[in-house]
């Protein structure tokens, strides 16, 4: 941990909680600088990308896993660093060991949970390989392409872009990120980030290489979470074996294991206690929901959307027991300006997506269908927490 982390965590603030020190280090969508345990998982992905470091574009490249296996974290850190690189715009570093290094390709990173259109995707990689500014308006998809064109025909190593969250729900498929990288010259090379099988996916056709990334193993989520808990939380804040009860519980799961570290330490801050027991440990695994979609994927939605879950997860039982009762009771908030219609329809699109789930209830009065109430998919405390601190 450097200098300013541990300034960080000795730092007093009036009005925040002892126990607390930083929300975001223990939230499971930020991505810390030095992945804990991951050092394998690097070093094939560097294997992969070793042509960048003579000056060359690395084939196409696959990286899989399942939901909290850490890929992003992995994949973000590394180019955060390889981003400082030497490229044809940068000066050029002299060694030791030869009189000049060769540049190397630009580096990339695009979210398909955010760029769900042609036009966005174009925009976000020509703004990372620009240094002005691109409008989001009054400009076309066909003047972002051609632009880019203008842009990489200028180079000779031209660039590496990753596009993460791919194929997930309301985010770029695989056959469409397919064709929009048909749209760019050739010097351009992509990493792909998803949580297929490669003989499930259309990309390993277009793919030179698989690399897969497994579930952490117990000791190796343990280290995230202490890690996580020393940035985030006063000190011996989460005894090693609590954290272990976690890591056990969450299988491998780094998503999940830092949710319920989140909830349990909301808990206990709402208490009042400065450190966390085993009653807040077990009060987090009850919230979680089985399966947990992604917080990420929550929070990329558009902010009506998000408007609208944030006042489900406080809506009390009677306000829940029927779809119709959500969205009077949404529809009927002062901060959602949306009509019961919208809101009805923003729930239905969540379903469908995974966000939420449609439950249908075991007690029936009168003739028909019985209600279905709508139970988030997603730990409310922490969706809570992270959407307040973001207004």
């Amino acid at each position: 941990m450097d200098i300013e982390a541990r300034i960080k965590r000795r730092q007093r603030r009036d009005g925040e909680p002892r126990l607390i020190q930083d929300y975001e280090s223990l939230s499971p969508v930020t991505h810390i600088e030095e992945p804990a345990d991951r050092g394998p998982v690097l070093e094939r992905l560097l294997d992969h990308l070793d042509p960048v470091f003579d000056g060359k574009l690395p084939p196409n490249a696959y990286v899989y896993g399942p939901k909290g296996s850490g890929k992003s974290a992995v994949v973000t850190a590394l180019f955060t660093q390889l981003e400082q690189l030497p490229t044809e715009n940068r000066a050029v570093i002299h060694t030791s060991t030869r009189a000049q290094s060769p540049t190397s390709p630009a580096f990339v990173y695009v979210d398909a949970r955010q760029t769900t259109s042609e036009f966005a995707f174009y925009h976000a990689v020509l703004d990372a390989l620009v240094e002005e500014s691109v409008p989001e308006h009054g400009i076309g998809t066909e003047t972002l392409r051609s632009r880019l064109h203008e842009v990489l025909g200028g180079t000779r190593t031209g660039v590496v872009v990753t596009v993460d969250h791919v194929g997930e729900p309301r985010s770029t498929s695989e056959s469409d990120l397919v064709d929009l990288f048909a749209g760019l010259p050739s010097n351009v090379s992509w990493l792909a980030i998803g949580r297929l099988n490669p003989t499930e996916t259309v990309l390993t056709e277009y793919t030179a290489e698989s690399i897969h990334v497994d579930h952490y193993q117990r000791q190796m989520l343990v280290d995230v979470l202490m890690t996580r808990a020393s940035v985030g939380l006063a000190q011996q804040a989460l005894d090693h074996g609590l954290a272990r009860d976690i890591a056990e519980w969450a299988n491998g799961d780094s998503h999940d294991a830092l949710a319920a570290l989140f909830i349990a330490t909301d808990r206990a801050s709402e208490a009042g206690r400065a450190q966390l027991t085993p009653a807040d440990i077990e009060s987090a695994f009850e919230e979680m929901p089985d399966p947990c979609v992604s917080l990420g994927i929550v929070l990329s939605l558009p902010p009506n959307r998000q408007a609208v879950l944030r006042e489900l997860v406080d809506l009390g039982p009677k306000d829940r027991s029927s779809v119709t009762a959500t969205t009077e009771a949404i529809s009927g908030s002062t901060a959602v300006d949306l009509s019961a219609g919208t809101v009805k329809r923003f729930l239905y699109e969540m379903a469908e997506a995974g966000v939420v789930e449609r439950v249908q209830s075991e007690a029936q009065s009168g003739q028909g269908r019985p209600p279905s109430r709508v139970d988030p998919r997603f730990p409310p405390t922490v969706f809570r927490r992270l959407y307040d601190l973001r207004q």
